[in-house]
């Protein structure tokens, strides 16, 4: 009964056009109150009345950004496995129409976060992935490769790289770190993640945290993120 309730309950606040459509923008990745603002057309109060229901109900989470302290990012509740369920019908909505050639992670160093994520993604999906920095470090993190290492993924073998020397057209690129997020222009089609920085804990808890959020995505997502279809034969 506790499960049939807690489904009831996500249902009954997703039981409205705009809060359902709040829930698909957030599907495959994190956004501001200005960003879902924009995305579902409406007010910043009557965005805030929704926001509120839905955060009564445990479906989404306000986190704030590791760059610019005044923004807060909206996620949903992913390791929940009622709203898991209930957003996946809506997780395409902001995914390449007729899939991606590749998925490039991007932090800024390309030390930790998004070395961990194109690992996990290249041990699961048939896309290829890749990663880079904004600023990358001089080596991969030790805790990072250790954490891979833990998890049978080869973490540590690929140098930090910049983000200009990876990039190509086509990529879904996908910030793994709230500092990428507000550091590259705006309307680029990206998705961002607001996964905290390991780094700057540096502990093994810290690492598995941050691996667990990522796995949760990066899974979550290589589902329905698919290569690009050929194209006819030559006749």
């Amino acid at each position: 009964m506790v499960m049939v309730e807690r489904r009831a309950a996500v249902h009954a606040a997703l039981g409205e056009p705009v809060r359902l459509a709040i829930v698909d923008r957030l599907g495959p990745g994190d956004a501001s109150p200005g960003e879902l603002a924009d995305a579902v057309g409406l007010g910043s109060n009557l965005l805030a009345h929704h926001l509120k229901v839905l955060e009564q109900a445990g479906v989404i989470r306000r986190v704030r950004s590791e760059g610019d302290r005044r923004r807060s990012y909206v996620q949903l509740c992913l390791d929940d496995p009622v709203v898991w369920a209930a957003a996946q019908a809506g997780l395409t909505d902001r995914l390449p129409a007729g899939g991606a050639p590749r998925v490039v992670f991007v932090c800024t160093a390309n030390s930790a976060r998004s070395q961990l994520a194109a690992a996990r993604w290249n041990a699961i999906s048939q896309v290829p992935a890749a990663s880079a920095g904004t600023h990358p470090a001089a080596r991969v993190h030790p805790r990072a490769a250790a954490t891979g290492r833990r998890h049978d993924l080869r973490v540590g073998r690929v140098k930090p790289v910049a983000l200009e020397q990876v990039l190509r057209d086509g990529d879904l690129v996908i910030a793994v770190c709230d500092n990428v997020h507000e550091e590259l222009q705006p309307g680029q089609g990206r998705l961002h993640w607001s996964i905290p920085d390991p780094v700057r804990v540096d502990t093994d808890e810290a690492f598995e945290t941050a691996y667990a959020d990522i796995t949760r995505r990066v899974e979550r997502l290589a589902a329905t993120v698919t290569a690009p279809s050929a194209g006819p034969e030559p006749s």
